[in-house]
């Protein structure tokens, strides 16, 4: 039953649950909250992370720092005397009424308070400088109908009815795509001018400023008639002109990168991890921004289908789409469908997708990501409950510190199995190659009892000591792990076996010489077999605790880097070499030993720590990257594809025999017959 007992690996679902809940926990430190438990190990295997570029790589702190009307550039932006007195009424009424947000001015002065979206905080601000009065402006028309913004078309708008009963329908939106829409513009002179004459320069302005990161934003406007108005039981379904319009101004609005973006996103590469921005702003702006963090290396990467729009995506066919997805490191004028279809085909091409999301649109993408990353600041209450991971600070450096944690729960599962298996087959062996060999006498090295400890020591504390390890930078120099890849690498069984047929072989010979070659025979011979018993127990167990400093480093030959920052590993080694003490000296009657003298306790810590230099060599022999299990697999195949070769090569042989012997009496009866 203690066999049984020791054999049945119970402290693995402890270990695995101990290490999600332990990683859970500090990463709540490093700004993220896990919602679900099993996505800290799937954030580990991560191959690509389809990032949002506002808030996440960027700051989400936008300023206007350009400004075009009339197809000349406002230059300082609050120089009043470039813009004429009507365009700066139409715009300011424009900015004011096609406002979603609020403005608080202080009764006692000072700079204006203003929530809402931080595009429309930049272009309110703007306005206000321009020497706006936020609440004469909108107090000097009313809004009879309005269209909210459309991640598709990329725009929003407002009608507004002036005292004179006087109509105006304001746009604001995506410059090239608002600038389309656009048939005329407003000139130095207040007066209306075909669009055509300035087109190319408006154009132009649009992609030299999107060429600098900066977001493009057009504001246009058109006069309605209003006998053309709609009754007050048809507004909700009217539809709001947006042709025809006439352009008032395109500004540029800088929103400018996290710091540290960039060595996260490199990070990430050496990690084997494909950045991948998915953005709904225009093209030239998201390439300028993937090339300030990293995410496209030079101009030369900058090309398709490195980079793509969404409707260019959208409109390929699901065979194509999965050639070319992944290509792709920056989607531009991406709607939350564009991302959808990304998603699904990187997952069907094999990889382990993240994909980081903020509204409510972004809840399908979220939904069908291996892992789905909401943001915390400026994330809805759909994205988040659609998501596995919430990171509270919206940085992307914090998503790259839960890839680091994913990594480490893999690592601590990967550890404690090393080291339980050793113990497992090493306890197993010695018991039962002794209780075959002493059938007769039935005598056994280890007891129950003993065996009971052996097996809270591998379960329980091995599992409390190994679950606990924090990363280590060398987590990110690695390439993820691969889904069907085994969880018992090479590296394991290497380090596994060369520890278990050391402590077996040791062990053994204890069991079995230890009385002739420590000099036992002069003494009686029960007690001579109960201080063997007891010496192979010990040196068992202080076995083990030397080998759980092993299982620390399964690939580095320092076991003890960073051991002394773990108070826990700590704690459980000391802890437990104190109840092996208590054990020998004082528990003797119920854990069947004797007390050992002060030599052969050396003799035990010189048989444990002969276990450190062997791992140590070990891990210089060199062992393939192909799994064991491939390689047996493929070797097996190699054999059956020679038998069936040879096979086939003598039935040919016997085919092409019976052909010519054929051939031979079909002549010889045909000789006979003439």
């Amino acid at each position: 039953v203690a066999l049984a007992v020791v054999v049945v690996p119970e402290g693995l679902p402890l270990a695995v649950t101990l290490t999600l809940a332990y990683s859970m926990k500090k990463m709540m430190r490093d700004k993220a909250l896990v919602r679900r438990l099993s996505a800290c190990e799937t954030m580990g295997s991560a191959t690509t992370i389809c990032s949002d570029k506002t808030g996440i790589l960027t700051l989400n702190q936008m300023t206007v720092v350009e400004a075009y009307v009339w197809g000349k550039k406002v230059d300082p932006l609050d120089n009043k005397a470039l813009v004429p007195p009507k365009l700066t009424s139409l715009l300011m009424e424009g900015i004011a009424q096609n406002f979603t947000g609020s403005l608080f001015l202080p009764e006692g002065g000072g700079d204006a308070e203003v929530s809402g979206s931080p595009t429309e905080k930049a272009i309110l601000e703007w306005g206000l400088n321009l020497g706006m009065n936020f609440d004469v402006t909108r107090s000097n028309s009313s809004i009879i109908h309005s269209f909210p913004f459309n991640l598709v078309k990329k725009r929003v708008g407002v009608a507004v009815k002036l005292p004179d009963s006087e109509v105006h329908v304001h746009w604001k939106g995506a410059a090239e795509i608002v600038l389309a829409s656009c048939t005329s513009y407003m000139d130095e002179n207040d007066g209306v001018r075909p669009i055509e004459e300035k087109e190319s320069d408006f154009k132009k302005a649009i992609e030299d400023m999107a060429a600098r990161s900066l977001r493009c934003v057009a504001i246009a406007y058109r006069p309605h008639q209003t006998e053309g108005l709609p009754t007050s039981e048809e507004l909700c379904n009217w539809q709001l002109p947006e042709r025809q319009l006439i352009l008032l101004a395109i500004v540029g609005i800088k929103d400018p990168c996290r710091p540290g973006v960039r060595d996260a996103v490199r990070l990430c590469k050496d990690a084997g991890i494909k950045v991948r921005m998915v953005t709904g702003d225009n093209l030239n702006a998201a390439r300028a921004v993937a090339l300030e963090c990293g995410i496209l290396g030079s101009d030369a990467d900058a090309t398709e289908p490195n980079m793509i729009e969404g409707k260019a995506f959208r409109a390929l066919s699901e065979k194509q789409r999965l050639k070319v997805a992944e290509k792709i490191s920056v989607m531009g004028r991406s709607t939350p469908v564009d991302k959808l279809l990304l998603v699904r085909a990187l997952r069907k091409k094999g990889h382990v997708v993240a994909v980081t999301g903020d509204g409510a649109n972004d809840a399908p993408a979220l939904h069908e990501a291996d892992i789905g990353l909401a943001m915390g600041i400026q994330g809805t209450e759909v994205a988040k409950e659609s998501s596995d991971i919430v990171i509270l600070d919206d940085n992307f450096a914090s998503i790259v510190k839960v890839v680091q944690w994913g990594r480490s729960v893999y690592a601590n599962i990967q550890k404690f199995i090393q080291f339980q298996l050793t113990v497992n087959f090493t306890a197993v062996v010695i018991n039962i190659v002794a209780a075959v060999s002493a059938v007769c006498t039935g005598d056994v090295p280890l007891s129950a009892v003993q065996l009971l400890w052996v097996n809270l020591i591998m379960d329980t504390l091995g599992a409390l000591a190994l679950a606990t390890e924090p990363p280590t930078d060398n987590l990110m120099n690695r390439p993820p792990v691969g889904q069907r890849e085994p969880l018992i690498a090479n590296v394991m069984w290497r380090n596994l076996l060369i520890q278990a047929l050391y402590q077996v072989s040791v062990l053994l010979l204890l069991n079995f010489r230890g009385k002739s070659i420590l000099d036992f025979d002069h003494d009686n011979a029960d007690d001579a077999k109960k201080v063997n018993s007891t010496l192979v127990f010990n040196a068992s167990i202080l076995c083990q605790i030397f080998n759980l400093l092993n299982a620390r480093k399964p690939d580095e030959i320092n076991v003890f880097k960073g051991v002394t920052k773990n108070h826990l590993f700590m704690g459980i080694v000391g802890l437990t070499l104190v109840l092996q003490v208590i054990i020998i000296f004082f528990l003797g009657k119920f854990t069947s030993n004797v007390r050992l003298s002060w030599k052969l306790w050396l003799v035990s810590i010189a048989i444990a720590f002969i276990s450190w230099p062997l791992a140590a060599f070990g891990k210089l022999i060199p062992v393939p990257d192909t799994p064991f299990g491939d390689l047996l697999t493929q070797q097996i195949r190699q054999i059956e594809g020679n038998i069936r070769r040879n096979g086939l090569g003598r039935q040919n042989s016997v085919h092409i025999n019976d052909e010519k012997a054929s051939r031979a009496r079909t002549g010889s009866e045909a000789l006979f017959q003439n």
